[in-house]
């Protein structure tokens, strides 16, 4: 396998005018670059789920668990911007009897998306909303409040990583890498890498830390 063939969207284009010492061309190429960072901030999914046999009733369940859920969070101090509802309604439990199919019950959801900042707190904060009632949890997400620095950092190294890619394409071409002639950002994106561990006095958590990726498409010019 040639040396110059790397992972990602990598192409050469060359055009040859006159003499080879005339020549002249571009490479493009796309850099990859990565940064990680403790994560300070998490985003978790709660809910209350129940059955009853009138909808409203198994509204009522719900609606009261709910109730109790906010107060909890707002006991914690998480501010009201933080609490999103994200799913509330009734459905009917559908029963077959024989092969006649008749409404059985009704199932009520109420969820909700919080943002807890504080996340030293965080294992509490769900240990308490379990135990007033919310016995839907979708998991924990956790984030970077201001990605922003992460994100450079990570462009950075995708530019670098642009330029080591081209060089030893224009190497393996026997030809020089000139000046970058269009530089774009080819998408980014971030994913939570579990490496370090944090307990809290309730609910274990791992914080880890957040991995920030960053792809940058780069062409260079070529000098003979």
């Amino acid at each position: 396998m040639r040396s110059w063939m790397m992972a990602g969207i990598v192409t050469l284009a060359m055009t040859t005018a006159g003499l080879a010492q005339d020549a002249t061309g571009t490479v493009s190429v796309v850099g990859e670059g990565q940064s990680t960072a403790v994560p300070d901030m998490a985003v978790i999914s709660l809910g209350v789920t129940h059955s009853d046999a009138s909808a409203k009733a198994a509204m009522d369940r719900v609606s009261a668990d709910a109730r109790a859920l906010l107060g909890v969070l707002e006991a914690f101090g998480v501010m009201p911007r933080d609490v999103q509802t994200e799913q509330v309604g009734v459905q009917p439990l559908w029963n077959n009897d024989h092969g006649h199919r008749h409404i059985a019950g009704y199932v009520a959801r109420n969820g909700v998306s919080v943002r807890v900042r504080d996340l030293s707190q965080l294992g509490a904060v769900i240990d308490a909303a379990l135990n007033v009632g919310s016995n839907d949890f979708g998991g924990v997400q956790f984030q970077l409040s201001d990605p922003a620095p992460a994100m450079a950092e990570a462009r950075a190294a995708a530019v670098r990583d642009a330029r080591a890619r081209a060089s030893q394409m224009a190497a393996a071409a026997e030809v020089a890498l000139g000046p970058i002639v269009t530089m774009s950002e080819a998408g980014a994106g971030g994913r939570p890498e579990m490496f370090a561990a944090a307990r809290s006095a309730d609910v274990p958590i791992a914080s880890g830390e957040v991995s920030v990726t960053a792809r940058v498409a780069v062409t260079f010019g070529l000098l003979p």
